[in-house]
């Protein structure tokens, strides 16, 4: 028995562990894709130089959810 609860609770904080984690990079993404909009519509000339930016701001906001998900489990 105490082995069966160990493992539910070991499985409830991977996964609130993961949500936190997934819910930190949703916001990361959301605040990047924002003020790289902003950026463009202050200056439409610099499209493409924010359009890169932006999408390595989003691959590093993502990065967070992938350490919650994969480095918590060790």
């Amino acid at each position: 028995m105490i082995d069966v609860i160990a493992e539910m609770t070991g499985s409830i904080h991977l996964g609130l562990q993961g949500g936190l984690g997934c819910l930190a990079a949703a916001f990361g993404v959301g605040m990047v894709g924002t003020k790289a909009v902003e950026a463009v519509g202050r200056n439409p000339g610099a499209s493409g130089k924010v359009l890169v930016q932006s999408i390595i701001g989003m691959a590093l906001a993502e990065a967070v959810a992938f350490y919650a998900l994969f480095l918590g489990r060790s």
